[in-house]
């Protein structure tokens, strides 16, 4: 089938030059449309530049997720690349793919959006640079501005009196890991990324390391059995089941948790909940062995902070020269009219979308990259950035009576309340804009791609814009 013949120059500023922002233009330029793209820091990357204000990467980072998971579809990692790359290579890999598509030229960095409002038929935006203002107005703009950059340190009885000489930080300024060598430190937090730290401490030498949860979850491996976890959890089919069947999904996944690790109490910390879906899930490759060894150290949540001691509720108190909040972020648009924020729902923790992407009463509006999920953002990132411009060129329908119903859902599920996957919001996307690969597939091919980890390569087999060969 002939692919249509798009009008050129069409108006569009994205904000943000991070893996959202970066796919957003490629997609839309494919499209006919001469993107102008807005960078607060001085190059491409979001959270991925460390130099960035806005980025929480540490400098001993790596990428929790494989290699053919953290990468778009349109550009291979160079060869040798292990297979967790270092952050030093994936902001690397944003940078080359923003020349391979002659991005670069589009983007004013260091500008930073302080004030989006509808103007007519389009949208005023009140720009900053080098503490200029500046004006600019399209009849199509892109949030891309991260999910990850407004840090939550939870409130803590006594926190104030914390006399320890590291202090209390959140894991997003935690940039100086050596600087904890012989140390006692207190890592507050579930996530990975608490996790994740708490491993690093205890191998870079810190004195003890205790990690501080509400409730103890299960810890998937990035690794199993020689293979990248993806292969395992972030399936295909696991994102079908996510979508189909979240009952389904629930009992597969605590059957494969246990292949996996097991029970985290047999490595020393607490038991979890007795039911799977309350205790809940997270990942680690080193930190349940470091448990074992005596490394790192299971601990109640804090109650109170005395000085040095965390003080927990059941008396347990642990002698700290820092605390590490690994506790989240709240959303963060601060640019937002009140118009726009209230048509949205606008809180710190939520918005209302249709598909995560579009208001029917804000067209020329779109959002990219604000959901929280486990698992590699580029391959949804690029599925979204797909959906986004087929609908604005007009490729696929996306009617208002369609984003109504769309906001139906957003409410019923919670979209941004909840934590999805990568191979969830992948096939969401994939499905909005016709790129699902099991379309039209053979039964042989069927069943490769249900076992085929979510990658961006997995979306670019069937529908507009596909690769030929790449099966």
């Amino acid at each position: 089938m002939r692919r249509p013949v798009f009008p050129l120059n069409r108006d569009v500023i994205i904000v943000g030059a991070g893996p959202s922002g970066l796919a957003a233009a490629r997609w839309l330029l494919s499209r006919g449309f001469k993107p102008r793209i807005y960078e607060a820091h001085r190059e491409v990357g979001g959270q991925w530049s460390r130099t960035n204000p806005k980025s929480g990467i540490w400098p001993q980072m790596v990428s929790n997720t494989f290699r053919e998971a953290t990468r778009f579809s349109d550009l291979d990692f160079p060869t040798g690349t292990p297979l967790f790359p270092h952050n030093t290579v994936v902001r690397q890999h944003f940078e080359d793919f923003a020349k391979k598509f002659e991005l670069i030229d589009l983007i004013q960095f260091n500008t930073h959006l302080t004030h989006l409002k509808r103007d007519g038929q389009g949208w005023h935006l009140t720009l900053e640079q080098r503490g200029e203002r500046t004006t600019d107005h399209a009849t199509h703009v892109v949030i891309a501005t991260g999910r990850f950059n407004d840090p939550v340190i939870p409130e803590i009885p006594g926190a104030d009196t914390m006399s320890g000489d590291m202090g209390i930080i959140h894991a997003y300024d935690y940039k100086a890991p050596l600087s904890y060598q012989n140390k006692r430190v207190a890592v507050l937090g579930g996530s990975i990324s608490a996790l994740e730290i708490a491993s690093d401490l205890s191998m870079l030498g810190a004195s003890s390391v205790h990690l501080c949860q509400r409730r103890q979850r299960y810890v998937n491996p990035k690794m199993f059995l020689g293979v990248p976890i993806e292969y395992r959890l972030f399936t295909y089919e696991r994102g079908r089941l996510a979508l189909d069947d979240p009952d389904a999904l629930m009992r597969d996944s605590e059957a494969k948790i246990m292949e996996h690790a097991g029970d985290p109490s047999r490595y020393g910390t607490p038991k979890p909940h007795r039911d799977f879906a309350k205790a809940g899930v997270t990942g680690s490759q080193h930190y349940l062995n470091l448990v074992a060894e005596g490394r790192v150290t299971p601990a109640p949540w804090p109650e109170r902070i005395d000085g040095r001691n965390v003080i927990s509720a059941d008396g347990t108190s642990i002698e700290v020269d820092g605390i590490i909040a690994g506790t989240g972020y709240r959303l963060s648009l601060p640019f937002l009219s009140d118009e726009i924020a209230q048509t949205i729902n606008f809180t710190d923790t939520a918005l209302s979308l249709d598909s995560f992407t579009f208001h029917p009463d804000l067209p020329g509006l779109a959002f990219l990259g604000l959901w929280s999920q486990a698992g590699s953002y580029p391959t949804p990132i690029e599925q979204q950035a797909r959906f986004l411009a087929y609908v604005w060129s007009g490729e696929i329908a996306r009617t208002p009576d369609m984003m109504r119903a769309g906001l139906v859902d957003c409410t019923r599920d919670g979209h941004h309340l909840n934590s999805h996957t990568q191979s969830e919001m992948a096939l969401r996307f994939a499905r909005l804009c016709g790129t699902d690969p099991m379309t039209g597939a053979s039964s042989s091919d069927a069943e490769r791609i249900k076992a085929s980890p979510t990658t961006s390569m997995l979306y670019r087999q069937t529908g507009p814009d596909r690769m030929p060969d790449v099966a």
